[in-house]
């Protein structure tokens, strides 16, 4: 990511953000713009550009009121679906993305053994670091600070053998965060068996549906685990095919997130206006 591209990611995060504080007072455009300090008619263009929807329907699709009705209006239809082993209202990302674990060798030894390509690519989000194994994708994150995510991607496999190339799952990755996937994306991915149990659950959350980490947790069998749960969300290692974006609270706050609030909240608003 360029240092231009960095401003402008900064400028429309703190917009959205903006909208998302704000939303009981139905801020315009010309209140957003001032927050942010450019012109309404800059804040637009970059706005569509970066979000792909326009201020207006990014407020009304992330407003509480609004995550509070889909959470309500979704609830119990989806975990019946899901627990009679149907597919549910809309297209499950499991369809599209398998999980498979890394073997306790693999998990124990840092990953001695295995070939790991990785690569900085652009994304409709920002720069993301994505890597493979043979097997899959074990690691996609947004790299806002690409030293630190390379730390990160050499502190998960501190014994693996980690190579800068280009690779078609890469290619395969990147294609999935700008539309649905054609072809199943594999990924094979270091977690505890609790953790891999949480992130194939995050499959089961619909592009366009949410969920609250009571719910998470009632679904994997460990309703009283809410703070477990929410720990394994946080610690999710490919971001936006494992989608721990679409986790938010009960009370339709979004809560944090690992790579920036205002990206969830844009990720969240285009796949609301998709659907």
């Amino acid at each position: 990511m360029t240092t231009a591209d960095q401003i402008q990611f900064a400028r429309i995060a703190a917009a959205i953000e903006f909208l998302y504080d704000h939303h009981r007072e139905q801020p315009d455009l010309a209140a957003v713009a001032a927050h942010v300090h450019i012109s309404p008619q800059h804040l637009q263009r970059q706005f569509q550009q970066w979000a792909g929807i326009s201020p207006k329907k990014m407020l009304q699709h992330i407003s509480i009121e609004n995550a509070k009705r889909i959470l309500h209006a979704q609830g119990s239809v989806q975990d019946a679906a899901l627990a009679s082993g149907l597919s549910g209202t809309g297209r499950l990302h499991d369809l599209f993305t398998t999980i498979e674990g890394m073997t306790p060798g693999e998990y124990k030894n840092g990953g001695a053994g295995l070939q790991i390509d990785w690569q900085l690519a652009a994304s409709p989000y920002g720069s993301v670091l994505v890597a493979n194994t043979g097997k899959g994708i074990c690691f996609l994150s947004f790299a806002d600070d690409p030293a630190a995510e390379s730390a990160r991607l050499r502190a998960l496999f501190p014994n693996a053998e980690l190579r800068n190339a280009a690779t078609p799952m890469h290619a395969q990755a990147l294609h999935a965060l700008q539309q649905p996937p054609q072809q199943p994306i594999a990924l094979h991915i270091k977690g505890t068996p609790f953790q891999l149990k949480v992130w194939q659950a995050l499959l089961n959350i619909s592009c366009g549906q949410l969920a609250d980490y009571g719910t998470l947790a009632r679904r994997i069998g460990h309703p009283n685990a809410c703070r477990a749960v929410g720990t394994a969300v946080g610690s999710n290692p490919v971001a936006v095919l494992i989608p721990c974006h679409r986790v938010i609270r009960q009370t339709g706050m979004l809560g944090g997130y690992r790579w920036h609030r205002g990206r969830k909240i844009a990720l969240l608003g285009k796949e609301l206006e998709s659907t």
